[in-house]
């Protein structure tokens, strides 16, 4: 424990220190300087999110095998599973919700006076709404082939893939099946080794993330948009009271022991923008937390594929605002289409990069809605991503927690 204190306390200060040095850059030079300086020390965040990324697929693919097929029982992959995607989608349309809920109600974009000819365009992401259809949407689920799923990194078809093969090993004899389940076992724990390294590279990674990123923005970029931010955040913040509630409802006090465990998890989420760097030491946390091992491996990595309240709240938010931007009715029939194509299309997105994004510009394009207006909230994405990616550890950290313990009453 004391150890994931000094973790928590170096990752602080590298925040801090990220923060000032990143002002100095972009007080001190020119644009062009601090562009440069952007680039190359957001290497260090890379180089941490790649260490990370390295080790994802072999722990997803060997935990959720061996919960599998350690459960021993169909009926049992079948319940929890179904209690889990039912937790997800519940979720997933409560955040939707409440994202179209409060753009209605605090209208954001009716007030913005922005020059959109003097944006930055967002031809990259324009460009990769091409690729959203039904059939790219069932490929991106099924794997064609596992081992390029796992040197791809999709989460969603090693999910797939590893489901099938877990519980093809459950019905296994015991004799057939044991040195399967004992070798990913043990590179199950080999990887989970690994993490505790990895993690203290952490702080390099968020000293470079912030760094960057106030050195091209500096902090003024929060009262340029602060309407919108405060706008977001308060989304956010509606959205974690909710969380905890129904969080509180199930574990009662054992919430305050959770959010101990996960204030490292939570706060390398934030600092990094990224959900996927902390699935590792999420898995070891819920672990600790109490949480059994099997549960955690089966139900997490489903989470991380379909359970993304912080980026559900973001895309109804962030669409209609860019409507609102552009002075086109959204009537609340219209309105409801789009959030059940949300709930469609980004299950089919996890683990792409600025995932929320595309599917935003996917779905403006769908509702005649100027996808480039996505340039006008890309200047300060990274802030609403920080948001976001730790409101999605937060909810897929409570939905494990609670299936947990409600499959410890059977």
């Amino acid at each position: 424990m004391k150890s994931n204190n000094k973790l928590f306390l170096a990752i602080v200060a590298a925040m801090i220190i990220g923060g000032i040095l990143g002002n100095f850059i972009h007080t001190g030079y020119d644009t062009e300087t601090a562009a440069a300086f952007a680039k190359n020390i957001k290497l260090l965040g890379t180089i941490f999110i790649r260490l990370v990324q390295m080790i994802i697929a072999p722990l997803v693919f060997s935990t959720l095998v061996v919960g599998i097929a350690k459960m021993g029982d169909v009926k049992m992959v079948g319940r929890v599973g179904g209690k889990a995607l039912g937790w997800f989608l519940t979720a997933s349309l409560i955040s939707l919700l409440l994202g179209m809920a409060l753009v209605n109600w605090l209208e954001p974009g009716k007030s913005t006076v922005i020059d959109m000819s003097k944006l930055a365009p967002a031809d990259d992401l324009v460009k990769g709404t091409s690729s959203f259809s039904l059939e790219n949407f069932v490929t991106h689920i099924i794997p064609k082939s596992i081992f390029e799923a796992l040197a791809a990194n999709e989460i969603l078809q090693i999910v797939v893939f590893s489901v099938m093969f877990g519980i093809a090993l459950s019905t296994l004899s015991e004799e057939k099946s044991k040195t399967i389940i004992k070798a990913l076992d043990t590179v199950a724990h080999v990887v989970l080794k690994m993490v505790s390294y990895i993690m203290w590279t952490a702080p390099l990674g968020v000293l470079g993330a912030v760094a960057g990123a106030v050195a091209l923005y500096g902090f003024d970029i929060w009262r340029l948009y602060a309407g919108y931010l405060a706008d977001f955040a308060l989304g956010i913040l509606l959205l974690w009271i909710l969380l905890l509630t129904v969080g509180y409802l199930i574990l009662g006090n054992r919430l305050f022991t959770l959010l101990k465990r996960l204030a490292s998890p939570l706060l390398v989420a934030f600092s990094t923008t990224s959900s996927e760097a902390v699935f590792p030491k999420l898995t070891e946390e819920l672990e600790r937390f109490g949480c059994d091992p099997k549960i955690v491996s089966f139900t997490l990595p489903l989470g991380y594929s379909f359970n993304l309240d912080g980026s559900m709240m973001y895309m109804t938010f962030a669409s209609l605002f860019i409507a609102q931007v552009y002075g086109i009715d959204m009537p609340i029939e219209k309105q409801l289409l789009m959030l059940l194509v949300l709930m469609l299309t980004s299950k089919g997105v996890a683990g792409v990069p600025r995932a929320s994004l595309i599917v935003v510009v996917a779905t403006c394009a769908m509702f005649d809605i100027p996808a480039e207006g996505i340039a006008l909230i890309l200047p300060i994405d990274h802030f609403c991503d920080m948001g976001r990616s730790m409101t999605n550890v937060l909810g897929n950290a409570l939905a494990t927690s609670a299936i947990d313990k409600w499959e410890a009453k059977k």
